[in-house]
Formats: C-alpha cells, sequence, structure tokens
C-alpha cells in the first residue's frame, strides 16, 4: 500500500468516524428524549446501539493512526467531514427510529466507500462496522410501528 494510498484510506475512516460521532450523538440524545408507549424498549435499544458505536469510534480512530494520519477530533472537524445531521428531540419515536434508520443506511454507504483500496486489515475493521450498522438498521426497522 503506497503512502497515498494510506492518505486515500485514511481519509474515508476520517469519514467514517465523524459520521459514526456524529451518529452516536443523535442515538444518545433521542435515547434521553423518546416518550410514548415502546419508551422503555426504545430507551434500552438506543443505549445498545449508542454503546457499540461508542467503542468502535475507538477502534476506527486507532486504525487511522495505525496507517500514519491523525484522527480527526473536535466537533469543527467532524461538523466539516460528516453529513449527518443533528437530532430533533421533539420527533416522535417514529420520526427518531426512520431518521436513524437512514443515518445507519449513510454509514453502511460511508465504509463501503472508504474500504476501497483498504489493505486486509483495515479491511476488516471497516467490515465490522458495516455488520454493525446493518444489524443497528434492521433492529430500527423491526422497532418501527
Amino acid at each position: 500500500m503506497t503512502m497515498a494510498d494510506k492518505d486515500t484510506v485514511a481519509a474515508g475512516l476520517s469519514k467514517l468516524l465523524a459520521d459514526t460521532y456524529a451518529v452516536y450523538l443523535k442515538t444518545h440524545g433521542y435515547h434521553w428524549n423518546v416518550r410514548g408507549p415502546n419508551f422503555a424498549a426504545l430507551h434500552t435499544l438506543f443505549m445498545t446501539q449508542y454503546t457499540e458505536m461508542w467503542t468502535a469510534i475507538d477502534t476506527v480512530a486507532e486504525r487511522i493512526r495505525a496507517l500514519g494520519s491523525l484522527a480527526p477530533q473536535g466537533y469543527r472537524s467532524f461538523g466539516n467531514l460528516s453529513g449527518i445531521q443533528d437530532g430533533d428531540p421533539e420527533k416522535d419515536a417514529d420520526g427518531m427510529l426512520r431518521e436513524l434508520v437512514a443515518d445507519h443506511e449513510a454509514l453502511i454507504r460511508t465504509a463501503k466507500a472508504a474500504r476501497e483500496g483498504a489493505d486486509d486489515v483495515t479491511a476488516a475493521v471497516i467490515d465490522a462496522r458495516v455488520e454493525a450498522h446493518e444489524k443497528h438498521a434492521w433492529m430500527l426497522r423491526a422497532s418501527l410501528g
């Protein structure tokens, strides 16, 4: 893998990191603000998902560093890299669920784009993220009323 290839893959991982962080923040916020008859189940589901993403953020950032690049940090850096919009605590539970499904689908696209040109170790990290986000999206879709 050339240095240019490493830089390209690290840039894709940086976007994945930023998008993951944005969805983590949104999911955590929805965990706090969800309401309605399915509150307890959704509160728990959101916690399970944001906890999984929190761990993954570190794995992705460390892979960026292993490729020789600096991992982005801070809200401004993440905001410049991510297309994920902030959550709206006024949404009803189904609105939150639909939005999170779309966000996980966007994360899957970001991860797959970052995989192009990746070495085997990086590809394995990305594949694990695709698998996790596919599962998150499935669980959210299954929870829609």
